[in-house]
């Protein structure tokens, strides 16, 4: 028998990774994908699994999650993206929690972050838990947020033990692509805030975000991984600076040929 509830998973040319997802969520009731219009097979696999398949292009991420939630239709909801996957363990805990009638609107679960196979233990890669288990019209996004937008929630709110299997990068090429995209849609962010960003406040959250992965958080223990990680997350600070700054200082070229 299924368990009553509703996975949503997000898509965009994902037909390499998502089989694996929604095979790890099988046994849920209702599994809905919203599809960001992909060109590859990605609507192919979705089917083998379910026909809730909808299209819509992606605003903005805040948008576009808040929409796939009101598509659902049991009481409590999973928000999956196509890289992730729920172990047994986390399947079974969630089967015993929602068979007894929890107390809490919403569970954050742990995740496992994977650059390749190589699972990354420190630098706050791991348990990095974010809400993903709630019920259904009480948890949203902010849709203003071009990226990483907040969450919110009433409470009460609870914790799971159990994790999810994140593949974040499939290699550092994918990384750096990622870092690209994300810092494109941040200084579009800070440009329409008309946030002050300032050289030497951007170097100091560079090494500061460098410091508390790599020292503080212990990134050092994962290598070469927790090395680029870090640097990775430095990075990721003075790329959206040079950006904004390149918004900022865009003038019409007015050359006539």
């Amino acid at each position: 028998m299924k368990t009553p509830l509703s996975v949503v998973v997000i898509t965009k040319n994902e037909e390499s990774r998502l089989r694996e997802c929604l095979q790890s969520v099988s046994w849920a009731s209702e599994i809905i994908v919203l599809d960001d219009h992909s060109t590859d097979n990605t609507v192919a696999v979705a089917k083998e699994f379910t026909d809730k398949i909808f299209s819509r292009a992606m605003e903005n991420e805040g948008k576009h999650r808040n929409y796939a939630y009101s598509l659902v239709s049991e009481s409590w909801v999973l928000s999956l993206d196509a890289d992730e996957r729920v172990t047994p363990e986390l399947r079974d805990e969630i089967i015993a929690l929602l068979k007894n009638n929890p107390d809490c609107n919403g569970y954050s679960i742990p995740r496992k972050n994977f650059v390749g196979n190589y699972w990354a233990r420190y630098g706050g890669m791991y348990p990095s838990a974010q809400l993903r288990l709630f019920r259904k019209g009480v948890f949203k996004y902010d849709e203003l947020a071009e990226v990483h937008p907040q969450a919110y929630m009433q409470d009460p709110r609870g914790a799971l033990k159990n994790d999810i299997l994140h593949y974040t990068y499939r290699d550092f090429t994918d990384a750096i692509a990622k870092l690209d995209r994300q810092t494109d849609l941040e200084a579009r962010k800070w440009f329409r805030e008309k946030r002050k960003v300032g050289v030497f406040g951007i170097l100091r959250k560079m090494v500061d975000r460098f410091y508390r992965a790599y020292f503080k958080r212990e990134g050092y223990k994962d290598g070469v991984v927790g090395l680029f990680l870090a640097v990775n997350s430095g990075m990721y600070q003075f790329l959206s600076f040079a950006k904004y700054w390149e918004l900022k200082n865009k003038k019409t070229d007015h050359t006539s040929i």
